[in-house]
């Protein structure tokens, strides 16, 4: 399955992980990259240069084959301005094959010049966004693709809350770049569905946090087994942050907090690291809000990264081509 997306990053299917705090660390990343997709390495796991450009060098020993990072350019309690820059830098230094930017445009975070930086070290520069107009404004300054971003994502979609089904066509016919479409995406008919609206591939993350080389608790894993579509919310609006999570206990504290317009503090006490912590490492699911996906209603089982991506691929072609067949009955 050959596509825009395959050309650009030279990787076997169209298909990469998206970023994820605390999980997409060089294991996960390698073992996606292995299966024949672009594995995700997020940057804000790590606190500091030396330490970021080692879990860089730690997945170019696991895998051989082409691999992003992710750069979150929105407010954080830990990660400030220059260690966005210093994550940046080392992306540059040790030529990964992209940088997948989320948040504030680079260009606008760093100044223009980090753009042709990334260009002379052979950087390709994706950036994810729920709109238009940013699609439009990315491709002027220079990124190589961008991602259609729909409110069905999980983490932070952006508030315009326009659907994948409608953004991933609009974002196609507005811009030359390959488009990759997020949200909602999970199977193979997903991922045929994208196709067939114009994305030249797709980004998925829930489904890569429910496979075996994930290294988060078992109870989560389960847990996103369980789940519905109808089980996710977003949360932080009040603070305009809105992130999209499964439906749980803390989840429905931040919503009452928000309801009755307490303070910052009040759903920083909620959603803080430590109590990701205590979910992620100890399976605790109702400690802490948790970053997932409408697609969470599509995943049954627990896999490894191989297996799901090729499931997906085979899955994707089975129904264009059962498509088409029904088309000329």
């Amino acid at each position: 399955m050959k596509t825009r997306m395959t050309d650009l990053f030279g990787v076997e299917h169209p298909i990469m992980c998206g970023g994820m705090m605390w999980l997409a660390k060089p294991e996960l990343c390698a073992a996606i990259s292995n299966a024949g997709a672009l594995g995700n390495l997020t940057a804000q796991n790590y606190i500091g240069k030396e330490e970021f450009r080692q879990a860089v060098n730690e997945t170019q020993k696991l895998t051989e084959k082409p691999f992003c990072v992710n750069i979150t350019a929105l407010p954080a309690i830990k990660i400030t301005k220059e260690m966005h820059w210093e994550y940046f830098q080392v992306c540059c230094e040790e030529q990964v094959k992209a940088v997948e930017v989320s948040g504030t445009p680079l260009d606008k975070y760093f100044g223009p010049q980090c753009i042709e930086m990334a260009k002379k070290a052979g950087v390709k520069l994706i950036h994810k966004v729920g709109a238009v107009r940013h699609a439009v404004h990315a491709e002027h300054v220079g990124y190589d693709a961008v991602i259609a971003a729909g409110i069905e994502e999980g983490g932070h979609p952006l508030d315009d809350d326009v659907t994948t089904m409608l953004l991933t066509p609009r974002m196609r016919e507005s811009v030359k770049i390959p488009v990759i479409t997020a949200g909602g995406i999970a199977d193979g008919r997903s991922l045929a569905a994208a196709l067939v609206l114009g994305a030249d591939g797709v980004m998925m993350a829930t489904r890569f946090v429910a496979t075996r080389e994930c290294k988060v608790h078992q109870n989560v894993k389960e847990e996103i087994v369980r789940k519905k579509e109808f089980e996710t919310t977003l949360i932080n609006k009040s603070i305009h942050l809105q992130m999209r999570t499964w439906k749980n206990e803390a989840a429905r504290k931040v919503l009452e907090i928000e309801a009755r317009k307490s303070t910052m503090d009040e759903i920083f006490s909620i959603i803080a690291g430590d109590k990701a912590n205590k979910l992620l490492e100890q399976g605790d699911v109702e400690s802490s809000p948790f970053a997932i996906g409408q697609s969470v209603g599509l995943i049954r089982d627990i896999v490894s990264c191989k297996e799901a991506v090729e499931r997906i691929v085979r899955e994707a072609e089975e129904t264009l081509a059962n498509t088409i067949k029904q088309l000329k009955a």
